[in-house]
């Protein structure tokens, strides 16, 4: 094997199944109803609990927290868009820029061999002792496995990375489609890989319920005649996933089922940079702005999504304007006093449920490059980074609204004896299981 240490003995195998952005109390409620009775069954034999999720509550921050047991100030993921240090510039964060060992990593040095399909922010895919088939971000499948030649078989099966979310906004119907056929060929490929490889840790991240939620969520809740049953129907092929999955687990493994966030009907969307312009906290050279380079240089913060606040420090921003210390104290206490206070403009209820300092919530070396504050929305808002947005608040075709609790996470077998259940634990836990050592820096503790 090279690298990796070869196995001494085969040990208890773990197989985790991720539907993104599942709630535990939608599961609950449709395993009350009799829809889910594959979920029912499992459920019975094990432990489950609701989740917290990471903060800010986006796949990528959340599924790297997953893999690491850590916070981003050690893995470096803080958003979907982060921003390049002492500039302006924005960038996608992929594997490439994850300060640290996944899950899958440490099982390799330590002689397991591991199949890891669909996780968010594995491309481009590390190198593991098994196989690793990367996320939504990839640019394309040839690209998207480790080995390489995995993508080419991956291709003639009719795999696909992920579905074309801006169908939705065009058309539900082909979206849904879509959807479905995503899900088979990625279910008919974890099979294959489960009967053809030889594993120890097998993970499939399903981002197809994420998809759905995003623009079918309010259908749903409001029982929509076409589409609530549509929506359905996708939770009715993940249980049939369950279903066949659970009868071929030997003896010898451990099931896991988690979510990485909740979600909720989506009320609004929130522009918090129009909100910081219209207080006079942020000004740009030109309107409207390009990007953020348009910075005026008498700006005092600016924001990217979700809820992310940088303060324009001097020395750090290009054009810094806030001097470090009392100055820099002083702005946080104002931007997080005025937060706490925003309301929604026509029903004047509350949007902003608690606003966090960096240091509260985030520490390690990656540390510097952690926003100065994170706003946490209420229940249906979702806070959005864009700057050329002339209204606070506006609801398009996304209907779905990630949430910071009610994620799940189930252990076959095993009682969770942990109360306050969050995402960073799942890594240790899971480590545990199959007796391998786990890292001292982890954040995370075990759950069993």
């Amino acid at each position: 094997m090279g690298f990796f240490r070869r196995r001494k003995d085969k040990g208890r195998k773990v197989v985790v199944i991720g539907p993104d952005g599942t709630p535990l109390s939608l599961i609950s409620s449709l395993i009350a109803e009799g829809e889910l009775p594959n979920f029912a069954r499992i459920f019975e034999g094990g432990s489950v609990r609701p989740m917290t999720s990471a903060i800010p509550a986006v796949s990528s921050v959340a599924w790297s927290c997953f893999m690491t047991g850590k916070n981003p100030g050690k893995h470096g993921i803080y958003g979907f868009l982060d921003r390049n240090p002492n500039s302006y510039d924005t960038y996608i964060p992929n594997s490439n820029v994850m300060r640290s060992e996944t899950l899958w990593e440490i099982l390799s040095r330590h002689g397991k061999r591991v199949v890891v399909m669909n996780v968010p922010v594995t491309y481009p895919p590390r190198r593991v002792n098994g196989i690793l088939v990367a996320g939504f971000l990839s640019p394309r499948l040839e690209k998207a496995t480790y080995p390489a030649s995995v993508g080419e078989q991956l291709k003639s099966m009719g795999y696909r990375l992920d579905v074309d979310p801006w169908q939705a906004r065009e058309n539900k119907d082909k979206f849904l489609e879509d959807l479905y056929y995503t899900l088979d060929k990625r279910q008919e490929a974890m099979f294959h890989f489960m009967e053809t490889e030889e594993w120890d840790f097998f993970m499939l991240q399903i981002m197809e319920t994420d998809r759905l939620h995003h623009f079918l969520w309010e259908h749903w809740e409001k029982g929509d005649e076409k589409y609530a049953p549509a929506f359905l129907k996708l939770y009715h092929k993940i249980d049939g996933l369950l279903g066949r999955l659970y009868e071929r687990l030997t003896e010898d493994t451990t099931l896991v089922v988690l979510s990485d966030h909740g979600f909720c009907t989506m009320k609004n969307e929130v522009f918090i940079n129009r909100w910081l312009q219209d207080n006079g906290w942020l000004n740009f050279t030109k309107d409207p702005p390009d990007s953020l380079r348009d910075i005026h240089p008498d700006s005092k913060a600016y924001s990217m999504d979700p809820g992310r606040i940088f303060v324009n420090l001097r020395g750090r921003e290009p054009q810094g304007s806030v001097d470090a210390g009392r100055e820099y104290e002083a702005l946080r206490k104002e931007l997080t006093d005025a937060l706490s206070e925003l309301r929604e403009p026509e029903s004047g209820e509350p949007m902003i449920e608690r606003v966090y300092k960096r240091e509260e919530i985030y520490s390690g070396e990656c540390y510097p490059q952690a926003p100065d504050l994170v706003a946490m929305p209420c229940r249906g808002y979702d806070l959005k980074g864009s700057i050329k947005k002339a209204v606070l608040t506006e609801k398009g075709v996304i209907n779905g609204a990630h949430t910071y609790d009610d994620a799940m996470i189930y252990i076959q077998g095993q009682d969770i004896k942990k109360q306050e259940v969050a995402i960073v634990d799942v890594m240790p836990t899971i480590l545990r299981l199959m007796d391998v050592p786990i890292p001292r820096d982890v954040d995370g503790s075990v759950l069993i």
